[in-house]
């Protein structure tokens, strides 16, 4: 760091030596001994908070900058700030934020247009006296009188479900504890279906009833499911009259659907085939299938309620396109809308039901993300969607069914001198060492980028679970941008950027693909002149985090300084232990370290078990001791072994914040302050 001479001594972590032996091959594990599952450890424990006072010390000189970037990010946000009225069951449903507050006040009303609300939850009452709170979800029976509300104030997300009687204002008795934040009221608006989780794992795997006014223990259990790699969802029909359970592994998906008024009789839609993933919507007395059945790229099918168990049965309405990608569907009376994606790009598109004909929304800009919003009435005759880009804010947007035409609802405002025209946006391809065009969103100020020049660059990746980061507005970007940085995206397979083979190609054996393409994507952007080649900076978290590692393994010399946030880092021994939550899970999408294989693919990137005795970049990474998804000892340990590795004498840092877990702070603005971490590190190195 340019403003720092002299680094202080780090702290060293002991060395206990810990022999995990796999197929006949042997690891030594030096740092096995920071895995605490309680959190109580003294020894570790002094060892996280010796790594944050090394942390604080290294990174003083740039705390005024840090200061200036959070006051900068959240200066941008508007602090009295509403959403737009969702209407749901006769009652108008919104939130707003208010000065400083950091958590929403969510309200309804009967006519959108009276002034007067009633307050469901005030989120900021709720969170007094607590480091981290967050409501995760919030459901009003079917008689508008309970509301059922999900919240986590440790950051496990293992939540908790309370009730409320909102004429009354006053907290039910009912406690769940332990659970997953899905809450379903079954039509007697007396009872819920909810997710109980395994305490260790974290698993969410028994959907239980619970009738208000019993107890926990006394609540009966609907459904179990036994196979680890598969997630269990609720959700419910439009109409309300079916409820749904959701099983939901890597590569097969499907449902079982009961009765809303006999929520106890649950039976499969349609048998689980492995390597099918299906979702249902009903309308009438018609279901539409969003299927990969024969369609890679899946396609809309229909089908009777009473015979759609029969595949057989079903008819075609969208076929399937080798080049577009399906992701989502909404129903209404007499239109089918479409969420779709197409080289790189997603566009939404509605089919009239009845003539057959499709139109697909336009707009100006050509990189943008159009997804859908709160459509919960199907007998509505317009189409709610977000809509944003690098350089335009937030929208909603309400679209006339008929017409296409376009209202627009809100657009967050940014607050301060932004304007879009000050910015510039670009989507381009760059070739992979295996011929492939991998995409890449761009997006840098035009006054201060120029092609060929000494702009520091920012890349950022992810690339696993078929998650696709899409070209969103950011306002906190704007610090970096302002400041001469070209901020890029590479959409690296794993992601299903260009479809679902995009996905098949990044996981598991093809893992290494992902990697590949993020330091391609580097090498390529400098060729063309986007970036100097000594100021690229990479940063990526959670599985992006893995990303981080393992590139910086692999081309330490490409990057000045990396940060990798709540990072997945010790791959091999984490998917050898299916007592550490999600492992088991996700043998689909890593591998599985029991078969031979699989053991020997994961080690060949995995982060921690490929350090190497090279000069590595300057590094900042970030956890939290809590988090249920990542465990906070895989970036420790990996910031041990490197410690101890490493030649060279550049920044290693290791933040954990004691309070939090895999999301970070909780509260809109303090949320930000990991990011103005991130950005205040990379223009100190920058400079």
């Amino acid at each position: 760091m340019t403003s720092l001479n002299v680094l202080p001594q780090p702290p060293v972590a002991k060395k206990v030596a810990r022999e995990l032996t796999n197929h006949g091959h042997t690891r030594v594990d030096n740092y096995y001994w920071l895995r605490d599952d309680r959190r109580k450890d003294p020894d570790v424990l002094e060892y996280l908070n010796a790594e944050n006072e090394y942390t604080k010390k290294v990174l003083e000189p740039i705390e005024n900058l840090r200061n200036e970037i959070y006051g900068e990010i959240i200066s941008r946000i508007q602090k009295d700030d509403s959403g737009v009225p969702v209407k749901d069951n006769d009652y108008w449903y919104s939130y707003r934020y208010s000065g400083d507050n950091e958590h929403p006040i969510y309200w309804r009303t009967k006519d959108p247009s009276d002034s007067a609300e009633q307050v469901l939850l005030n989120v900021n009452e709720l969170a007094k006296g607590h480091e981290y709170f967050r409501v995760a979800n919030l459901v009003v029976s079917d008689d508008n009188k309970i509301l059922a509300y999900a919240y986590d104030n440790v950051s496990r997300r293992q939540y908790k479900i309370a009730f409320k009687d909102i004429s009354s204002g006053q907290t039910l008795e009912d406690s769940l504890i332990n659970v997953d934040s899905d809450i379903i009221w079954a039509s007697d608006s007396k009872s819920i279906l909810y997710i109980a989780k395994q305490p260790q794992t974290l698993l969410g795997y028994q959907v239980y009833r619970h009738v208000l006014g019993e107890t926990q223990a006394e609540d009966q259990l609907i459904y179990e499911e036994t196979d680890e790699s598969f997630y269990t969802g609720l959700g419910r029909s439009k109409d309300r009259s079916l409820i749904y359970v959701y099983h939901d592994s890597t590569t097969t998906k499907g449902v079982s659907i009961a009765d809303a008024n006999q929520p106890n009789d649950l039976s499969p839609f349609l048998a689980l085939e492995e390597g099918h993933e299906y979702s249902i919507s009903k309308l009438d007395d018609s279901v539409y299938i969003l299927t990969n059945w024969e369609a890679v790229n899946f396609r809309v099918m229909k089908a009777d309620l009473n015979r759609a168990a029969n595949k057989n049965n079903w008819i075609e309405v969208v076929p399937h396109r080798d080049d577009t990608l399906l992701e989502a569907i909404e129903l209404f009376n007499g239109h089918l809308a479409l969420q779709e994606r197409r080289f790189g790009q997603n566009y939404v598109s509605v089919l009239n039901l009845t003539s057959g004909r499709t139109i697909e929304l336009e707009f100006d800009e050509s990189v943008y993300v159009v997804e859908f919003e709160n459509n919960i009435d199907f007998s509505e005759d317009y189409l709610r969607v977000y809509y944003s880009s690098p350089v335009t804010p937030g929208s909603i947007y309400d679209i006339d069914l008929n017409t296409s035409e376009k209202v627009l609802r809100k657009r967050d405002k940014v607050i301060g001198d932004f304007d879009a025209g000050n910015y510039k946006t670009e989507r381009l391809f760059v070739r992979s060492r295996d011929e492939k065009d991998i995409p890449v969103t761009l997006m840098y100020r035009k006054d201060s980028f120029k092609k060929n020049s000494e702009n520091p660059m920012h890349q950022y990746g992810y690339g696993a679970y078929g998650i696709t980061i899409d070209p969103y507005f950011r306002s906190h970007a704007l610090s970096l941008a302002d400041r001469g940085f070209v901020l890029a995206t590479a959409h690296v397979r794993g992601s299903e950027m260009l479809g679902r083979d995009w996905y098949f190609n990044g996981r598991q054996e093809h893992k290494i693909n992902s990697f590949h393409d993020f330091i391609d994507v580097t090498k390529g952007l400098t060729d063309k002149g986007y970036a100097d080649p000594n100021r690229i900076f990479a940063a990526g978290g959670s599985a992006g985090g893995l990303l981080m590692g393992a590139v910086a393994n692999m081309a330490p010399e490409l990057y000045l300084g990396i940060a990798s946030h709540v990072p997945f880092v010790d791959v091999v021994t984490t998917m050898n232990d299916p007592s550490i939550p999600l492992t088991s899970n996700e043998y689909d999408e890593w591998g599985n370290s029991a078969n031979e294989e699989d053991y020997y693919n994961m080690l060949a990137y995995s982060p921690y078990d490929q350090i190497r005795e090279v000069s590595y970049p300057n590094i900042l990474v970030t956890t939290g001791l809590h988090d249920s998804q990542v465990q906070y000892f895989e970036p420790a340990k990996w910031v041990a072994k490197l410690r101890a590795l490493k030649k060279d004498n550049n920044i290693l840092v290791l933040d954990t914040d004691m309070t939090v877990g895999h999301g970070g702070s909780s509260g809109r603005f303090r949320r930000h302050k990991t990011r103005a971490l991130e950005y205040a590190f990379f223009i100190d190195l920058a400079k």
